[in-house]
Order: C-alpha cells, then sequence, then structure tokens
C-alpha cells in the first residue's frame, strides 16, 4: 500500500488521468441530457486533461510544485466548454494545496479536494445539484470523514471514487432533467475516470480498462475538427518584447506587492499584462529596459521561461509612438458553418472562430483570436452556453481587454452584433447589446441520436426535433413538418420577422418551400433565408 505521493507518482497519475478519460471520451459524450449530436462533455474534459497533461510531460522537474504548476496551467489553457472550465478550477484548486508539499498524504489529498471543491463552485454563477460540483464535493465531504484517522493514500482514492460513484448514481434524482432523459450526470463520471486513472497507478495497473455500468446507448458522433490559425498581432511601440513567468512567489509576497510591481512596469514600458496570483504571475511588457523588468520581478519570486524579443531593428519607425494605430473596439465570434461564417464578417466580425457544438474552442483558443484582434476593446460573442465559461476564462490570457457577452446561441449573437456602434462609448454598447439578446427568439431542427423520453415526447433515435431555448417542443418524420411546427409553439403577437438559417445537409429549394408557406401562413411578419452551413441542425430558426 502507498502512504504518500512524490513528484514521479504524481507525473504518472496525471498522464493516466488524461489517457484513461481520453478512452473513454465517447463513453461519457454518450451521457449527455438531450439526444441531441452535440453532447460533447467527454470531449471537452479530455482535452483539457490532455492539455494538462502535455504542460507535467515538459515539466523537467519532478519536484511536487513545479508539477502543480504545470498541472494547473495546463488545464487553464485547454479548458473547453463548462466542463473542461470546471474541472481546471478543481485542479487549481487541488494544486494550490499539494503545491506546499514535499509529499502527498491522504490528508493531503483531502485538504486538496476542499480546494478544489471551493474554487470550482465560485467559478459557477448559479451552481446547480446534481452534477460534476455534487460529485466532487461529495468526494470532499467522504475525504475529510476518512482522514481523522490514519488512511493510506491507496485506500484514500478508492473511497473517494466510491463515494463519488454513490452520489453519480443519485444525480438523476437530483436534476430532474437528468432523470427524464435516463442518464447519470456526464461531468460526474468523466471526473471519476480521471480518479479511476489517478488510483489505478497507486495499484500498478496503469494500462487496465475500466467498465461502466451506465446503461447508455452509444451514438455515432459528427467529427467536427475546428482548425485555427493565428497571429500574434500586438503593437509593437518599444525595442523590447519580454514576457516570463513568476513562480515559486516568495512568502512575503502580498498581491498588493503584485499591484505595485504592474505599476512600476507602466512607468517604463506599455502593452502590460500581469496576470496571476500568489501561485504564478504572467508577465509581458513593452520596454526599452527588459533589465529593469526582471530585477522588479525579482523582488517577488524566480522568473521561468524569459522571453525577450529585440524588435529595434524591424520596428525603429515605431519605437515612442502611441498606439495610435490600435482601434478602440474589435469583435469576435465563435461559429460553425461557412454561411454563418460569412454573414458574421459581412457584419464586420474582427475574427470568427470555428467551433460550437461538438467541438467548443478553449479559452486560449479565445484568447489567441483575440489578441489578433487590433483593438484595445475586444468583444467576444461565444454563441454557445457551453462556451461562455471559457469565454470568461479567456480574460485572463489574453492581452486585450475582454468583454463577454452572453450569447447562448447563433441568432443571439448576430441581434447582438447588429445593435453594436462603433461610434458609442463602450457601457452604451455593452447595455445595447445584452438587451437585444433579450429581443430575440431561437429555435433548431436537428434529430434525436437515441431512443428517449423527454419533455412529454417518447422520442425514436432517427426522429427530427425541434428545440426551443428550453425544450422540445416538436417531432416527426420530415424536417419540413417539424421546422413549421417549430415556429408555430414559438410564434406570438409580437414578432415580425422569421429568419431561417439552412444547414449543410438542406437544399436552398427547401428552405424557399418552408418560408413561402411560413410567409402565407403569418403574412404579417417578413421571411427571410440564409444559408449557415452549419452541422448537426437542418434550421436555426430566429423570430424577432
Amino acid at each position: 500500500m502507498q502512504k504518500s505521493i512524490n513528484g514521479a507518482i504524481l507525473r504518472k497519475m496525471i498522464l493516466n488521468g488524461a489517457k484513461l478519460l481520453d478512452t473513454n471520451k465517447e463513453h461519457v459524450d454518450s451521457l449527455n441530457v438531450f439526444p441531441v449530436p452535440d453532447g460533447d462533455t467527454g470531449t471537452n474534459m479530455s482535452l483539457t486533461m490532455l492539455s494538462a497533461a502535455k504542460e507535467v510531460s515538459n515539466c523537467p522537474s519532478n519536484g511536487i510544485d513545479a508539477l502543480c504548476d504545470a498541472i494547473s496551467k495546463g488545464a487553464l489553457r485547454g479548458a473547453r466548454g463548462n466542463s473542461g472550465v470546471i474541472l481546471s478550477q478543481i485542479l487549481k484548486g487541488m494544486t494550490t494545496v499539494m503545491a506546499s508539499s514535499q509529499e502527498i498524504t491522504s490528508k493531503i489529498l483531502a485538504k486538496a479536494l476542499a480546494a478544489g471543491t471551493e474554487i470550482a463552485y465560485k467559478a459557477v454563477t448559479k451552481p446547480k445539484e446534481g452534477t460534476i460540483l455534487t460529485v466532487v464535493r461529495a468526494m470532499s465531504d467522504h475525504a475529510k470523514s476518512i482522514t481523522k484517522k490514519s488512511i493510506d493514500v491507496t485506500e484514500f482514492l478508492e473511497n473517494v471514487i466510491a463515494a463519488g460513484e454513490e452520489t453519480l448514481k443519485q444525480t438523476p434524482e437530483m436534476l430532474p432533467v437528468l432523470k427524464k432523459a435516463g442518464v447519470i450526470d456526464a461531468g460526474g463520471r468523466g471526473l471519476l475516470i480521471i480518479f479511476q486513472g489517478f488510483y489505478h497507478v497507486m495499484i500498478g495497473q496503469e494500462d487496465t480498462n475500466i467498465a461502466f455500468d451506465d446503461t447508455v446507448g452509444k451514438h455515432d458522433r459528427y467529427d467536427e475538427q475546428a482548425h485555427f490559425d493565428y497571429n500574434d498581432l500586438a503593437e509593437i511601440e518599444y525595442a523590447y518584447c519580454t514576457e516570463f513567468f513568476i513562480v515559486h512567489l516568495k512568502k512575503k509576497t502580498t498581491e498588493a506587492d503584485i499591484d505595485r510591481f504592474r505599476e512600476n512596469l507602466m512607468t517604463i514600458g506599455d502593452c502590460v499584462l500581469v496576470i496571476g496570483d500568489l501561485n504564478m504571475v504572467k508577465v509581458h511588457v513593452h520596454s526599452n529596459e527588459p533589465g529593469v523588468v526582471l530585477t522588479y520581478a525579482l523582488e517577488l519570486g524566480e522568473i521561468d521561461r524569459v522571453k525577450i524579443e529585440n524588435m529595434l531593428e524591424q520596428n525603429r519607425e515605431l519605437i515612442g509612438r502611441k498606439k495610435e494605430d490600435l482601434k478602440q473596439y474589435g469583435l469576435v465570434a465563435v461559429c460553425a458553418g461557412e454561411g454563418l461564417t460569412e454573414i458574421f464578417k459581412d457584419l464586420l466580425v474582427d475574427s470568427v472562430i470555428e467551433g460550437g457544438q461538438t467541438m467548443n474552442p478553449s479559452a486560449e483558443d479565445i484568447a489567441n483570436a483575440c489578441d489578433a484582434v487590433p483593438a484595445k476593446d475586444v468583444f467576444v460573442f461565444p454563441n454557445n452556453k457551453n462556451i461562455i465559461l471559457a469565454a470568461e476564462q479567456a480574460k485572463a490570457l489574453s492581452k486585450r481587454n475582454l468583454h463577454i457577452i452572453p450569447t447562448k446561441d447563433i441568432p443571439q449573437g448576430l441581434s447582438a452584433v447588429l445593435a453594436f456602434n462603433p461610434e458609442d462609448t463602450l457601457d452604451h454598447n455593452l447595455t445595447g447589446m445584452n438587451e437585444a439578446i433579450g429581443n430575440v427568439k431561437t429555435g433548431m431542427v436537428t434529430y434525436a441520436v437515441r431512443s428517449s423520453q423527454i419533455d412529454n415526447f417518447d422520442l425514436k433515435e432517427g426522429d427530427i426535433i425541434g428545440i426551443d431555448s428550453k425544450s422540445i417542443v416538436a417531432k416527426g418524420e420530415k424536417v419540413n413538418n417539424v421546422t413549421t411546427q417549430l415556429v408555430d409553439k414559438m410564434m406570438d403577437s409580437s414578432v415580425s420577422n422569421i429568419t431561417l438559417y439552412f444547414g449543410n445537409e438542406i437544399k436552398e429549394e427547401e428552405a424557399n418551400a418552408i418560408a413561402k408557406e411560413l410567409s402565407e401562413k403569418y403574412n404579417r411578419c417578413d421571411v427571410d433565408i440564409h444559408y449557415g452551413g452549419q452541422p448537426l441542425y437542418y434550421y436555426i430558426v430566429s423570430l424577432e
């Protein structure tokens, strides 16, 4: 039995946890609550863990503090979707506690779980019980109770996983939507798979496969790959671009010291970025005195991964200039489908990130896209409720001032973009765009990927279904019929415009036929169609 965990074992645990989740991500995806082909909890959590594992693999030291820094940093940079962001926060809290130990005992692990639970709950505005949060809290509570007596870490992990499994089985009773769909919480299952990976390292069975009694049918998933090609377009005003991390901060260092450090940099340079906490600080500054910058930093802690670029020869004419070429506002949107991408670009959105259902961009992807926009303030339109948290996370990674407009779908995103006024103030734009979100109703037409009973519908695999912002409201065998049913359910006297964005499996003449039918039925409304080219959804419907 293993009584404690050293750095070498911790490294193996993270790598094996990531490997096991990657192997079983399809199963976790299949636990998606809604029977639509966008269940990507397992994929998002796997990508987050793989990012942490990559940082761990590149870490040259087996020191627990160095490994914890790599885990936290990698998870943050790779966090995708709500599940990935929450996982990154669990890992952040755990590593904050473990980093201060030479070896990790069961008592330290219990404290780490408590910290991870606390930070994860804080990351969610309105936490819901019956989710990954409930599972990690149950694991933490049980961990606290069993460490009152001496217990080795192998037995500890076995007991904590068992407590998590017991709570996971109860999630359908805590969250009605899970019970209706006949599934347990996907995020909770993903978390327990990771911990199973940890446990199998402790018992020397890293290559062991695990089995589940989660009786959920699997389905073929749309395998969309997002490609990102961003350039670093940061404005250059000084001769030297200096970037580094401050790690192992001195015990006497306070948050106030970090604030003073930031103020000192602003007196000798520009493009100052100082983010982080007492665990790690990331620094970026353009100055003519990189030596002075590093001297200031050494007063706070150790410096790591220093990169100094001499921009004097290539940019001599730019030295000393203010950011006169940096425009006030920039717009970044997320969407899937070439037609939708072109629509956003036609509305003068600076950058469109390819992503959405089945492929949520990470916090780092979003931050990179925003950094590539030459603007002081960048508005971000996630256009998917599962991307909003990652967009919020990108604030800590970006060099720009990011403002997240919480758009949950494409029509909300387009409505918000149309409300943008480049001549108006920041506050007025934020108010106007957030108000615009509430003026649009959104529906989507897709297909059921498995048989299920939900929202008073008995669904069979392959049924065409119409979904409004809250639930399934229509089903049938033909796309056209379900689309008109969906509009009927969403219609009220306030609607004057109906817009249909047809997907990559719909022909234009089919969309025209529906538009004609709706125009005749609702002659007071203007009906428009646009090619969206989106995968998975035959139509995205907008009513205003």
